[in-house]
């Protein structure tokens, strides 16, 4: 299974939390140094909380099944600071 599969089969494991609460995840890139960058959709995308989701949430669970990953960035959440 390639690095993408890997991390999507992550996502899938906390992505009925985000759809509950009206939002999503989509991975935009994994780079070559292994950090995963993302889109907040939905709700997600406009929460205060979405940083915090992002860090406690998305990058735990994606670093938790795909040890080879070094991080993951939000692409859209700098822009709505």
């Amino acid at each position: 299974m390639d690095l993408r599969a890997q991390v999507e089969q992550a996502l899938e494991t906390i992505r009925p939390y985000l759809i509950a609460d009206g939002g999503n995840v989509a991975i935009e890139e994994i780079t070559p140094d292994n950090v995963v960058k993302v889109k907040l959709l939905g709700n997600c995308g406009s929460c205060k909380m979405s940083f915090m989701t992002m860090k406690a949430g998305i990058e735990q669970a994606i670093i938790k099944e795909v040890p080879e990953i070094k991080g993951v960035e939000a692409i859209d959440l700098a822009e709505q600071a």
